[in-house]
């Protein structure tokens, strides 16, 4: 389907044609290019709420700074769609998120003007003042570096350190918080207060506003009259607004609150920055789904809600004539309430993915029992560490991504001091559309590694739910080892998943086919890929021997002894990396118990895996259905080769 920019949005290929443009016109582009954003992801789907609540911040920055020269770094980037269409990237915008296509992100090697790549939070800050700083060096203090940063990507403690830093520096630098009181789902915290203080302090924003009107007309006087109005302004911001002087205190002057969908006050304000020196925030107030009414309504679904008819906003659901399996997200989150009406001590923790995770279902049946954190990895896990020292069995859902960020504490915090908190990591494996930032591709290997830590990871909703079932035990509680569950975006394979909970014993695989030519181990749900890719070779003639095994850490060794002796021709399968993963495991066992068998390792291979359907992904990297049949067929001899 074509979709027609509007009159203005045509002619701009570049910033440097938007900035030919009158000033005047700037309110009717904004217009123009939130259509488009809505056009477009209604038919292709996509993030929507937060590129529509930064367009008039977009067009003016674009307007008043002299991109790419200029050095403009999105936090995130689900707020950048009109930042890619408004730098070149217009015509095929509609290939967004799509296998081949546009990354759903601002990526470096996709266009200059994407200064910083960016898919997990709270960077911008700390990128751009590495920008600024090497710009001093090079010779050019005078370019200008902006980091724009929501309020939610802002509890991250990495902002605080980038700000930390920067207020310390004389470097040119300004951080343009963009307070919408959302990241994904509604902000928590302190911070939430601070800002919402500042944004309502009647008071303090009267006096704010004369103060500046006077130093707008005390200019003529110079430099001398600017220094005096300013300290008169620092000093009533500290008697009238107690916490207003956070910013301030870590060195960077504080400029704000503005109304960042008044793009006219925008280009004024971002105009007269420019001129000033140093670190600098300026804390501008939006409205995520900004111009598409259900979207303001209703933020968090509509953060990314898939195709939708964009004049009724009727969101378009998959019509089934069968059950349908559900979310594996969702068998977590209803598996969770159920564990926890039978066992007080257990809590939920997640950072500020209560929705995409489904902790939702327990924060609203057991409010005080379940906590979003903000988007705080590391303190999501020392502070679920600290639960686990009072007895708490403590369900830590992060997702695989963004537990990276906190491995540290995984280590230092939890496993090292023995605390056996069950770390449930969702989007395991290929995380879709997202692409390489979100891809949960590592876990297996950087978890498998760590002492006291049992890794696992469910074929199905049924061994899902035993494993979390499992993890919970008393009697596991009190083995004092880290217990990792990891799963998979999006739905399962059992429409009837409300299984009776059963225990399962750690480290036991189970055989689920005998054969005689080869064997497949498999881990996790691509072993579903792999019971189709036997009944595929079975109807070949090829009758090959299947087995789940469960765990990467501790690893079935009665069973791995048993696939040895039995079998020359070995497969492994598993969707993580392949240096270290499950594959690794299997072939350090078969070294040090001397055996000899032939293995062929599917996995995601060592290279950056762009983004795409998973089923598109499991395709390229060979183990799909056709995939493994393929590599078993080769290994077996039918001819192919590997």
């Amino acid at each position: 389907m074509l979709i027609t920019p509007g009159k203005l949005l045509a002619e701009i290929n570049s910033p440097e044609d938007l900035r030919k443009l009158d000033r005047s016109q700037l309110p009717q582009l904004s217009n123009e290019l939130r259509q488009y954003i809505i056009d477009n992801v209604s038919v292709y789907g996509g993030h929507f709420g937060a590129s529509l609540g930064v367009v008039e911040l977009t067009v003016a920055l674009h307007y008043v700074y002299n991109t790419p020269d200029d050095q403009l770094v999105w936090d995130v980037g689900h707020q950048a769609y009109g930042h890619k269409i408004l730098t070149g990237r217009r015509d095929n915008f509609s290939t967004n998120r799509l296998y081949g296509g546009l990354s759903g992100f601002p990526k470096r090697k996709e266009s200059v003007y994407d200064t910083f790549g960016v898919g997990h939070s709270s960077t911008s800050i700390s990128a751009a003042l590495g920008m600024a700083v090497a710009s001093t060096r090079e010779g050019n203090p005078q370019r200008q570096h902006i980091a724009v940063i929501g309020d939610g990507a802002m509890t991250a403690g990495m902002a605080f350190e980038g700000m930390n830093h920067a207020g310390s520096t004389d470097s040119n630098l300004l951080i343009i918080l963009n307070d919408n009181c959302m990241a994904i789902d509604p902000n928590v915290g302190a911070l939430k207060e601070y800002l919402t203080d500042i944004t309502t302090s009647h008071t303090y924003n009267k006096v704010r506003d004369e103060v500046w009107n006077v130093l707008g007309k005390m200019s003529h006087f110079g430099k001398s009259a600017q220094e005096i109005v300013s300290k008169v302004e620092t000093a009533l911001k500290g008697a009238l607004l107690r916490q207003s002087n956070l910013f301030e205190s870590l060195g960077l002057r504080y400029f704000g609150p503005i109304d960042g969908h008044d793009i006219d006050h925008l280009t004024d304000v971002l105009n007269d920055l420019k001129d000033i020196p140093g670190p600098k925030l300026l804390h501008c107030l939006t409205v995520k789904g900004k111009g598409y009414g259900p979207a303001e309504k209703d933020q968090t679904k509509w953060h990314a809600p898939g195709l939708f008819d964009k004049v009724t906003g009727e969101i378009q659901k998959k019509i089934y004539d069968t059950p349908q399996a559900p979310k594996y997200q969702d068998v977590f989150g209803h598996t969770l309430v159920e564990l926890a009406e039978k066992n007080p001590r257990i809590v939920g923790v997640t950072p500020a993915m209560p929705s995409g995770s489904s902790l939702n279902i327990m924060m609203k049946a057991m409010p005080e029992r379940a906590f979003d954190v903000g988007i705080a990895e590391q303190h999501a896990v020392t502070f679920s560490a600290g639960m686990a020292t009072r007895g708490e069995v403590v369900f830590c859902n992060i997702y695989s991504t963004f537990m990276q960020r906190a491995y540290d504490q995984v280590i230092h915090d939890v496993c090292i001091q023995e605390l056996p908190v069950i770390f449930c990591l969702d989007r395991a494996g290929f995380a879709g559309a997202d692409g390489p930032t979100h891809h949960g591709a590592y876990d297996l290997a950087y978890m498998r590694c760590i002492p006291n830590m049992i890794v696992s990871a469910p074929m199905n909703e049924q061994e899902l739910r035993n494993l979390m079932y499992t993890a919970q035990l008393e009697k596991i509680q009190r083995g004092k080892r880290a217990f990792t569950i990891r799963y998979p975006r999006g739905q399962g394979v059992m429409p009837q998943w409300r299984t009776p909970l059963e225990e399962i014993e750690v480290g036991q695989g189970r055989k689920l086919r005998d054969g005689d030519e080869a064997a497949l181990l498999t881990l996790g749900p691509v072993g579903n890929y792999a019971a189709e890719a036997c009944d595929l070779l079975a109807r070949e003639g090829l009758h090959i021997a299947h087995y789940d095994m469960r765990f990467v850490k501790p690893l079935d060794e009665a069973l791995l002894h048993e696939v040895f002796r039995s079998f020359d021709r070995v497969v492994t399968v598993e969707d993580g990396c392949l240096q270290g993963g499950f594959g690794s495991a299997v072939l350090e066992f078969m070294a040090e118990h001397g055996y000899a068998s032939r293995v062929k390792r599917l996995g995601i291979p060592d290279r950056v895996v762009e983004h795409g359907e998973q089923n598109e992904l499991y395709d390229e990297c060979g183990f799909d259905t056709e995939g493994i049949a393929q590599t078993v067929r080769a290994l077996v001899g039918a001819g192919i080769n590997i």
